[in-house]
């Protein structure tokens, strides 16, 4: 049994979850909290699985409740469903702990696999919006298409050689886009770059 507990401001919503998690008889909302405060509060003494909690709160951000709660414990699912689809939020999500992150526009399976998959693997970030957070984390270091075809070949361990062969390019061409990766991230050296980028959600 997954024991979740709920959090949103709104009391419609909050009561909505909770119907279409009982559908799921691997689930059990065991509690519900409409603030910051209370969020915090609940997760101290109902030591739930999984918190699904939206990011804009009466008294704060959601956001804090995800950091709150990782830093507290590396067990528990955090599922962020909020109406924003903007990348910084899914990043500030995915930096702050979270396991995941729903729009509540999204249909309920989505939700439903979402926690599943927080329930299973907490500390590994989901989310149907990754080719966003992707693009724009791209897009706020400058790097072109290109050069993020280079950087995803950067974690197998290849040689410039090899690369160049994999892309069908010239090894000076392919030199060329790393010291540009690198001066763009910048870092020194090619472990250096693959941590910077997957620190920023560059590689997927």
């Amino acid at each position: 049994m997954i024991r979740i507990l709920v959090v949103d401001d709104h009391e419609i919503v909050r009561e909505g979850l909770r119907r279409a998690l009982a559908h799921d008889t691997s689930f059990k909302v065991v509690g519900e909290a409409s603030s910051r405060h209370e969020a915090i509060a609940q997760i101290a003494s109902l030591n739930p699985d999984i918190v699904v909690v939206d990011i804009h709160l009466p008294d704060g951000n959601g956001i804090d409740v995800v950091r709150w709660a990782r830093k507290n414990s590396r067990k528990i699912g955090l599922v962020v469903l909020t109406v924003s689809h903007m990348p910084e939020q899914i990043k500030a999500a995915m930096q702050a702990g979270a396991s995941a992150y729903v729009e509540k526009s999204a249909p309920i399976y989505e939700l439903v696999s979402a926690i599943k998959h927080a329930a299973h693997s907490p500390l590994a970030f989901s989310t149907h919006r990754a080719r966003d957070l992707f693009d724009y984390g791209a897009q706020a270091h400058g790097l072109t298409g290109r050069e993020l075809e280079v950087l995803e070949t950067l974690p197998s361990g290849k040689t410039i050689h090899e690369i160049a062969q994999s892309l069908f390019l010239g090894d000076s061409t392919v030199k060329t886009h790393v010291a540009a990766i690198y001066r763009k991230l910048a870092v020194a050296n090619r472990v250096a770059a693959i941590n910077k980028a997957r620190e920023f959600g560059l590689l997927r």
